[in-house]
C-alpha cells in the first residue's frame, strides 16, 4: 500500500529529524512511503493569513490525486484509538489498497478546501500540536498500526 505523507514546512530541530526519519525507515518494510514537504507561506502574523492559508492550500490539493484516501489532520476531526486506527488501514488494505495520502498543514492550519476533500479528518489530540509534532506522532502511529496488524510486539493494549 502507498501512503504520501504531505507536510507543510520543515522539521527544524535535529532529534525531530531523527525520530521522523527512524519511524520513516521502520514504516518503509512495510509501505511504500513518500514524504512531501511544501514550503510553509509566510507573513501570517501580519498579514492576511486567509490568503496564506489558500496559497498553502492550493499547493496541497495540487499533491492529492483523485485516487487518493485522503487523510487530513485537524483539531476538529475524529480522536481514534491506535487499534481502531490500525483497523481502518487494515480496512483499505482490505478492499483494494486505495493509497493514502495523509495531510499535515502549517502553523496556521488548513484552508477549508483541503479540509473539504478529506476521506477522513483525524485529530491526534485534543492538545495543540505543532505541525512538526503532530508529523512524529503519525509517523508513529502508522508503525503502530502496522505492527497491530501484524501481531507484533510493539503495541501494548
Amino acid at each position: 500500500m502507498k501512503l504520501r505523507l504531505v507536510c507543510v514546512g520543515k522539521l527544524s530541530e535535529d532529534w525531530q529529524k531523527q525520530a521522523c526519519a527512524d519511524y520513516s525507515k521502520r514504516l518503509k518494510h512495510r509501505f511504500t512511503l513518500d514524504i512531501v514537504e511544501l514550503k510553509e507561506e509566510k507573513g501570517g502574523r501580519r498579514g492576511d493569513t486567509a490568503t496564506l492559508l489558500h496559497r498553502e492550500g492550493q499547493r496541497i490539493l495540487d499533491k492529492i490525486s483523485a485516487q487518493d484516501f485522503a487523510v487530513v489532520l485537524d483539531e476538529t476531526g475524529r480522536q481514534l484509538t491506535s487499534v481502531q486506527l490500525a483497523d481502518t488501514l487494515g480496512e483499505k488494505m482490505l478492499h483494494g489498497a486505495q493509497p493514502w495520502c495523509l495531510i499535515i498543514g502549517g502553523p496556521y492550519g488548513l484552508d477549508p478546501q483541503v479540509k473539504q476533500r478529506a476521506n477522513l479528518m483525524l485529530s491526534l489530540s485534543k492538545l495543540t500540536l505543532t505541525h512538526q509534532m503532530a508529523r512524529l506522532f503519525l509517523l508513529e502511529q502508522l508503525y503502530r498500526g502496522s505492527t497491530i496488524l501484524r501481531n507484533e510486539p510493539y503495541h501494548n493494549p
